[in-house]
């Protein structure tokens, strides 16, 4: 059985149900409200080569801040919940991936200690319809609910939209290799002996 997580979140703001398969093939069912957000969340399980499966009714007469930020606590939750106890998995995984003339880089350590850093810059406020400034929002919420380090370097900027998605598709690439397991790791990968 694969490595699975269904996650629900009800509030005022927005009504979440995500289902997550670290072992999948890629296959995606998304359904937030924003059209931009939904092709980076499809660009994300395709190339990580996960199943997730996102429906959200968010107070989008607002703004399509609650609908971002709650999916990325929730897909993170997702991301701990399915990795399970660590063990044997390679932790670490990072990915510098191009996008037409856009070059990003990412790094993911799945040590239990969240932290969050980027120096991706935007030159449009928006993308379709989501305000860029809601990628770092949605990164940060996941890095924190997942409990991970996660990184991102902007080698080269560019198009908006290429630099999102060239984001979604780094940290989908750098998760994979994290979550990926190696036969020589018997237990957990600290000297510690343990993954918090």
């Amino acid at each position: 059985m694969g490595r699975q997580a269904e996650v629900i979140r009800n509030t005022k703001e927005t009504q979440i149900r995500l289902r997550l398969d670290l072992d999948g093939t890629g296959r995606s069912q998304i359904q937030t409200g924003v059209g931009f957000f939904d092709h980076m969340l499809e660009g994300f399980a395709r190339h990580g080569l996960f199943d997730l499966e996102v429906s959200v009714t968010g107070d989008l007469d607002v703004d399509c801040h609650h609908t971002v930020e709650d999916t990325g606590i929730v897909l993170g939750q997702a991301i701990r919940e399915a990795v399970g106890d660590k063990k044997g998995i390679r932790r670490y995984g990072s990915r510098i991936l191009p996008m037409d003339e856009v070059l990003v880089l990412c790094a993911v350590d799945l040590g239990g200690r969240p932290y969050y850093r980027s120096d991706v810059e935007f030159a449009t406020e928006r993308i379709g319809a989501l305000d860029s400034e809601m990628v770092r929002e949605f990164f940060y919420a996941v890095s924190y609910s997942a409990a991970m380090n996660l990184h991102f370097k902007s080698i080269y900027g560019g198009n908006s939209h290429h630099m999102a998605e060239g984001m979604f598709k780094a940290f989908a690439k750098a998760l994979d290799e994290a979550v990926s397991f190696d036969a020589r790791i018997a237990d957990v990968l600290s000297t510690k002996g343990t993954l918090v």
